[in-house]
C-alpha cells in the first residue's frame, strides 16, 4: 500500500508585517471614507489576488500621479518611492498617505545619509523592481544598480574609498552574499549598512525553505510572479535540489507535478494572502489523501503601526487615530480553519524566537 501523500505547511510563511500594514492602510481608506476615491501608487504589494480585491472595490491603481484624479486620495505602496514621486503628488495636492514598509524606508534612509556624507553608493537588486526605482530616486547621481558580479567591471567608480552599497530588501540571500563578496574584493575598503538590509521576513521565509526543501520532493510556492521574495523562494529550493513552483493558487496547478511525489513543502510569498494556501492545502487534502504537518522554524515578533501620514489624514477628517489600529493577519490559525473542517494538523514544533 502506497503511503498517503505529506504535506509540510512551513511557519514563516506570507504576509510579513510590512505587507500587512500597507494592505490594512487601503482596507482602513476604504472603511472611513467610502465615498472618496482612493488611489495607490504602483500595486499596493505584488500578489494578483490583493489587488483585483482591491480593485473590485473601487480602488484606483495608478503608474503615474498624473493619472490621479483631483481631490483623490493617493496611497504609496509598500515597495516605496521616490522623492519626484512625494513632490508631483504635493504640487497637485493630493492626499497622501505613505505606506512605504519602513524596512524599506531604512535603506532610502541610508541611501540619503551616504550621499550628503559624498559617497558613491553601490545599489544591489533587481534595477527594474520598484523598491530599487524608488531608492534609487533619492540619490539619482550617485547610485548604481549591481544585479550581478559581472555589473562590476563596468562601473563607474571615481573614488573607491569613498564607496558603499546597500541591498534591495527582498534579495535572495545566497545571491546577495555572492555579490558583496564581489564587490568587497573588487573595492576592499566599501562601506556596508549598518545592520542587514535584507528584511527579517524575506530572511526567515528563505532559512525555512532552506532548511525542509532537501526532505521533500516538490516544492509548493504560493505568490505572484511579480513578488521578488516569492520569485526567491522558488530559487532557494531549486539550489539545494528540490524542484519548486510558484502558482497564485491552486487553479495553475498542473496535476503531472505530483507523478512520484509523496512530500510537498507548502509556503507562500510574503505578499500572499492565508486563503489562498488553505485552499492548496484542501486540494492536496482532496485530491491525494494528503496528511499536514506545520513545521514551525521561526516566530515573528513585528508589527508595525499606523503610518503617521494615515493618522494625519484622519485627524483632517476627523477621525480620532487613537481608535484604529492596524489589524493584525499572522496566518497562524489554518491549524485551527484545517481543524474544523476534519483535517488534523500535526505541528512539529523548532522554533526559535523571531523578531529582526
Amino acid at each position: 500500500m502506497i503511503d498517503p501523500m505529506k504535506v509540510m505547511l512551513v511557519n514563516p510563511r506570507g504576509f510579513c508585517a510590512g505587507v500587512n500594514m500597507a494592505v490594512d492602510v487601503v482596507e482602513q481608506l476604504l472603511d472611513l471614507f467610502p465615498d472618496e476615491t482612493i488611489c495607490v501608487y504602483h500595486e499596493i504589494v505584488h500578489n494578483r489576488h490583493v489587488v483585483d480585491r482591491f480593485r473590485s472595490r473601487g480602488v484606483i491603481f495608478v503608474e503615474s500621479i498624473a493619472e490621479v484624479p483631483d481631490g483623490s486620495i493617493v496611497v504609496f505602496s509598500a515597495h516605496g518611492v521616490s522623492p519626484a514621486i512625494r513632490q508631483e503628488a504635493a504640487r497637485r495636492n493630493l492626499t497622501t498617505v505613505d505606506a512605504t514598509c519602513p524596512l524599506v524606508t531604512k535603506v532610502h534612509a541610508e541611501a540619503i545619509r551616504y550621499a550628503r556624507k559624498g559617497y558613491q553608493i553601490l545599489l544591489i537588486g533587481h534595477a527594474s523592481h520598484q523598491e530599487v526605482v524608488g531608492t534609487r530616486g533619492e540619490a539619482p547621481d550617485v547610485i548604481q544598480v549591481v544585479e550581478s558580479p559581472a555589473d562590476i567591471p563596468t562601473l563607474e567608480i571615481r573614488d573607491p574609498n569613498r564607496l558603499a552599497y546597500l541591498t534591495q530588501t527582498t534579495l535572495s540571500l545566497d545571491d546577495a552574499a555572492t555579490i558583496i563578496a564581489a564587490l568587497k574584493k573588487a573595492f576592499p575598503n566599501i562601506k556596508e549598512p549598518p545592520s542587514a538590509d535584507i528584511c527579517y521576513a524575506t530572511t526567515n521565509r528563505q532559512n525555512a525553505v532552506r532548511a525542509l526543501a532537501p526532505e521533500c520532493d516538490l516544492v509548493l510556492v504560493v505568490g505572484s510572479r511579480n513578488s521578488s521574495n516569492s520569485v526567491r523562494l522558488t530559487e532557494i529550493s531549486e539550489n539545494v535540489g528540490t524542484t519548486a513552483r510558484l502558482i497564485d493558487d491552486r487553479s495553475e496547478i498542473d496535476p503531472s507535478w505530483f507523478e512520484g511525489v509523496r512530500t510537498v513543502l507548502v509556503t507562500a510569498g510574503a505578499s500572499a494572502p492565508e486563503d489562498l494556501v488553505r485552499d492548496l492545502i484542501m486540494y492536496l487534502v482532496e485530491r491525494h489523501g494528503a496528511t499536514v504537518e506545520q513545521h514551525d522554524i521561526q516566530r515573528e515578533a513585528v508589527e508595525f503601526g499606523l503610518p503617521g501620514t494615515l493618522k494625519e489624514v484622519m485627524r483632517n477628517r476627523g477621525v480620532d487615530p487613537g481608535s484604529r489600529s492596524i489589524r493584525v493577519d499572522v496566518g497562524g490559525d489554518t491549524e485551527r480553519w484545517l481543524g474544523e473542517r476534519g483535517i488534523p494538523v500535526q505541528v512539529v514544533d523548532l522554533t526559535v524566537s523571531a523578531g529582526r
